[in-house]
Order: C-alpha cells, then structure tokens, then sequence
C-alpha cells in the first residue's frame, strides 16, 4: 500500500485544493497555473519544485509525471450568474476540455473538479449535462453536490460551489460520500478583530468617498459583512461573510465591508484569505491589494475541499487494503 497517494493540480490559483489535499497526507507532484501573480503566491507557500506556469493549452501531458489523483478548478466565470452565461461559448468555458484531456490521457484513478453552482443550471442544464456525459463516456463514474462553505467548513462565509468527483472503479464511487453538514461554530469575529485598528487606507471617511453617505446610513451592526454594489449596500442577514468575488478589489462592486470600533472600511486581504480558511497562508510582499482580493475571490474554500479530499483518500485506501465493509466517515 503506498504511504501517500499523489495529486497532480490543473488550474491550482495558488493552491488552495493543493493545500487542502496536503493536509490530509496527499503529495502534491505537479501543478499549473496561468497566472504569474498567483504563482508567485504559489511559490511563497508550496515553493517552485513543481509548479508549472504556463497556459494549459501549450502543456503537453507527456510533459506530466503519472499521479492517481487529478484537481481541477478551471475557471468559472463562464458559468457564473456575474458572468455573460456565454458556457462553452466562451474560450474559458471550453477549459473544461483541457480537463477532460488530462483525464483521458492520464487516467487516474481519481479526480476532483471544483465550479461554481450554475454550472449545474447554464443553459438549462445543457452545460453539465455535456461535463457530464464526457467524463462517464470516457470510463468514470461520478458523483457531485453543491456544498456551502458555512454549511461544511465551519467557515462563515456564504459560498456555494458544486463538487464533482469522479473513479475509474465503480465500487469506489459507490463507496464515496460526501461529507455531512456540520454546525457553524466560528462567527466572523473569529476572523475580524473589531477592536483592531487597520491602516487609514481601508477606511471610509466622510468627504473622502462618495459612497460614504450610503455607507453610513446603510452599515450600522458590527455583528455581519455587508457588501458596497455600486449603487446600494446589502447586508448578509445570515451575520456571516457574502461570497468572495474576484473583483472584489476593483472600486465600488462587490465589495465587502464591516463597522469595527473605528468607522466602516472594506476588509483586509488578510482577512479575506482567512475567509476562505487560509489561516496560515504567507502573503507575498510588494503584491498588490488588488491581486491580493482577486486571488483570495478565485480561490477554494480548504476546509471543505480537505474534507472531500480525506473521503476520497479514504476511499482509495481503503480500495487497496481489500476492505469490502462500509466506510464509517469521520468529519
């Protein structure tokens, strides 16, 4: 029985399904990313042994050492209800077929591939059901569910994505569950120190912004995020964390905001990684704010992918030990 199963990142950002199978005991042999600034976090975090920055198209799989387990978390903005709902129309759509690519001239035992939830919904179920058909004609079987990050990562943000995982052997399949919801514990004050003062430049000040009269009859409770779209504020009333956006550092859209002791102002960063359960993530130096909130926006939530990735370890495992009884999942 191998002591570490290994995994091989299409699309890896910088590395959030990385880390997450890591975790749970996963070796990370290779990895891809378009992205230069996201590879430079990559590297701060994982090094450069085998990070490969470059367009996925210009990869040959030749080029990609065997692994038994493949991570996809193509882009997902052609899916996206923010997007243009263009599918397979739009060149980051057909992203999805690099995927495939990989799977059917890898073959591994195993693959995840992470979206946001319309990919279910575009285009009246078409899109899937295309994702779908391709993956089961080419010899896997899958299962998907959309999970909710402060619904199965004791994370609070609102965060709903779809999960697909897919086995070459159809006991395996059969045998993988995905994980059970769990209670919130955390609130956002685990992550957001209210009584912290942050930097004058994440503050919105009267005079300053013009948005600052919306603002300040708008956000009046230090117990929820609220989010600035341009023209009106909402407020999460579920007191956790609205979706993390990738442009959420790109002026008034989407931009997520709290009351601490010292006024209103966006939040840090630091605080956004911390939402997405990169509690320990080193962020690079001289990176800007802007590709700082676009990489933490496009990135995973690592404790649920980490509680996907221990089922399908477990899975595998137990596979290879001979164990025909159930699998008693431990969260």
């Amino acid at each position: 029985m191998k002591n570490k199963y290994t995994v091989a990142s299409m699309f890896a950002g910088i590395g959030g399904i990385c880390k997450a199978f890591k975790n749970q005991g996963a070796e990370i042999i290779w990895a891809n990313e378009v992205d230069s600034y996201a590879c430079t976090s990559y590297r701060e975090n994982f090094g450069s042994d085998y990070l490969v920055e470059a367009d996925i198209r210009n990869v040959s799989t030749k080029d990609v050492p065997n692994f038994d387990i493949l991570t996809s978390g193509f882009p997902c903005q052609a899916f996206s209800i923010a997007g243009y709902r263009k599918g397979f129309d739009d060149d980051r759509g057909n992203l999805f077929f690099e995927t495939l690519r990989f799977i059917v001239e890898k073959q591994p035992r195993a693959f995840l591939i992470e979206n946001v939830k319309n990919l279910v919904s575009h285009d009246k179920g078409n899109t899937f059901k295309i994702v779908e058909e391709a993956l089961i004609a080419n010899g896997y079987y899958i299962k998907y569910k959309v999970l909710n990050t402060m619904e199965y990562g004791n994370i609070p943000q609102n965060r709903e994505r779809i999960y697909l995982v897919g086995f070459k052997e159809k006991k395996e399949c059969d045998m993988f569950q995905f994980p059970s919801e769990i209670n919130l514990i955390r609130t956002i004050h685990d992550i957001i120190d209210i009584e912290d003062k942050k930097e004058d430049r994440y503050y919105y000040r009267e005079g300053k912004t013009k948005y600052y009269p919306m603002l300040k009859e708008a956000i009046t409770k230090k117990n929820t995020v609220y989010q600035l779209r341009r023209v009106y504020v909402r407020e999460n009333k579920s007191n956790v964390c609205p979706t993390l956006t990738a442009n959420m550092g790109t002026g008034g859209h989407n931009v997520p905001l709290i009351l601490d002791n010292y006024g209103i102002r966006k939040l840090t960063p630091r605080e956004c990684f911390d939402f997405q359960g990169f509690f320990d993530f080193k962020i690079p130096k001289k990176m800007s704010n802007t590709r700082l909130y676009k990489q933490a926006g496009n990135s995973v939530s690592v404790p649920v992918v980490e509680r996907i990735a221990k089922h399908m370890i477990e899975v595998i495992r137990k596979a290879d030990n001979n164990y025909d009884e159930d699998l008693k999942f431990i969260s």
